[in-house]
């Protein structure tokens, strides 16, 4: 990419810690490809940063890789030359480096020493402890393996918790940055790059060569060649085990079951058995499960519905997963003709009602709309739903979306049809002020624009 997009918050924290007058240990961790390693490198570029890759291998061979490297670093050629069976004493040669500079220690995937030495955690805290806590030092502890990294460094009984000076869970970019990586494109076009990329660089710098979405699909995705073929199988083989059993609950979702009794029934098991999977992955950032905004307690409440929430590993489930035999035979152009026939009804138009909810809180930011919300989420009953509501939880306004991502112009039907079912929302309904918000991928007709120019609480945006 030809420049760093959309981390300007993570950066100026990890400068904030940099610039402080102590030692700071930082926990950096997301999913694979969120960008991790690019931040780090950026962020340490010009400041004499030492960066450590640790592998799979095992902590034998990961000690010795980081000895040299320190070595390197510390201009150590005794160390470089030494066999040293102890992390203590390659941090105690850093330690002992310049002790007046600054210094910035990066540990990327640092997960994978834990995974071979379950007690390597413990002996990294006494490091901390006895060598670094006191020096002018920052540590950065990266990782892409959710579930190690919050166990081995966040968790309440991890030997580093209470040590950390801060966090960063990088996440996904937000659809408002897309412009910046495809230069030419207008809004409308991007909403597809994103219902499938899902705001991962990585997936992002692929599809930016292509001409239009679905040669970018053909080519990086349905190719038995390319990694994004096999990419949620690598993703979860690394999290979990019964990687079947994640398979087919994911399956189950993406294809539309999202009641827990749906979703047990269609894999004829028992709702209680799905418990731990469905926390796992709501865990991993893979599913969440969402409530009726309204809910006074969302924890508690039945109204539950699951849902997946990384766009590539839904899209991959819908139109991937089930034609793998088709593909694998080569039967590439029918699987690209189902992609192209289904994809904007089955897949983008239900990724658009999040880009708006995005959309939404940007407004109001940008003081778009006269009217300020805490609390944004979709509302259903047994009968009807609404795709975005947004709350004002200390006062009495009340906003309601409806998001079309259709080819026709958006009329004047969709605003009487949402009115009718804004009078089934409990909430505060004596007292309330009621705006309605309504977006559209293809613009409205003369007839809603008129209707929403004799409105004042009536909303368009394109």
């Amino acid at each position: 990419m030809n420049r760093f997009v959309d981390r300007e918050s993570d950066m100026a924290f990890l400068i904030d810690e940099y610039m402080q007058d102590r030692a700071s240990l930082v926990i950096l961790y997301g999913r694979r490809r969120v960008g991790k390693t690019a931040l780090i490198t950026n962020f340490g570029k010009d400041r004499n940063m030492l960066y450590f890759l640790a592998t799979e291998e095992s902590e034998v061979i990961n000690r010795a890789q980081f000895k040299t490297q320190v070595a390197e670093y510390t201009h150590n050629a005794l160390l470089g030359n030494a066999v040293v069976d102890n992390w203590e004493i390659i941090f105690d040669t850093l330690a002992r480096y310049e002790p007046d500079v600054r210094k910035l220690i990066a540990i990327d995937e640092f997960q994978y020493i834990g995974k071979s030495n379950p007690a390597f955690p413990s002996v990294f805290q006494k490091i901390w402890d006895s060598k670094l806590k006191d020096l002018n030092v920052m540590v950065v502890l990266c990782g892409s393996l959710i579930s190690l990294m919050e166990s081995q460094t966040l968790a309440y009984d991890s030997p580093l918790y209470g040590r950390r000076t801060g966090q960063i869970k990088l996440n996904p970019i937000p659809f408002r940055y897309y412009n910046e990586f495809y230069r030419g494109k207008d809004e409308k076009e991007l909403i597809p790059y994103y219902s499938v990329t899902g705001g991962v660089p990585k997936y992002i710098e692929l599809f930016r060569e292509e001409t239009d979405i679905y040669a970018a699909i053909e080519k990086h995705v349905i190719s038995t060649r390319s990694f994004l073929y096999e990419e949620p199988v690598f993703l979860l083989q690394r999290e979990v085990t019964e990687i079947g059993s994640y398979f087919s609950l994911i399956r189950a979702i993406a294809a539309g079951n999202h009641k827990l009794s749906a979703i047990a029934s269609v894999l004829e098991v028992k709702q209680t058995s799905l418990t731990r999977y469905l926390r796992t992955l709501i865990n991993l950032d893979i599913i969440e499960r969402e409530v009726p905004i309204t809910e006074e307690n969302p924890e508690k409440s039945k109204r539950g519905l699951y849902k997946v929430r990384d766009n590539f590993i839904e899209f991959w489930f819908k139109f991937v997963y089930p034609e793998r035999s088709a593909i694998e035979r080569g039967h590439t152009e029918q699987v690209m003709r189902r992609i192209r026939d289904g994809l904007d009804s089955r897949h983008t138009a239900f990724v658009f009602e999040s880009i708006c909810r995005e959309k939404l809180w940007q407004l109001a930011s940008e003081g778009a709309l006269p009217v300020q919300f805490d609390r944004v989420g979709r509302w259903w009953d047994n009968k009807r739903e609404i795709d975005i509501v947004a709350l004002d939880s200390t006062g009495d306004n009340i906003v309601f979306c409806e998001c079309k991502y259709k080819r026709a112009p958006m009329d004047a039907d969709v605003f009487y049809a949402l009115r009718e079912k804004v009078t089934a929302v409990q909430w505060k309904s004596a007292q309330r002020t009621e705006h309605y918000v309504l977006f559209s991928a293809n613009g409205f007709t003369a007839q809603l624009c008129d209707l929403a120019d004799m409105r004042e609480d009536l909303f368009l945006f394109e």
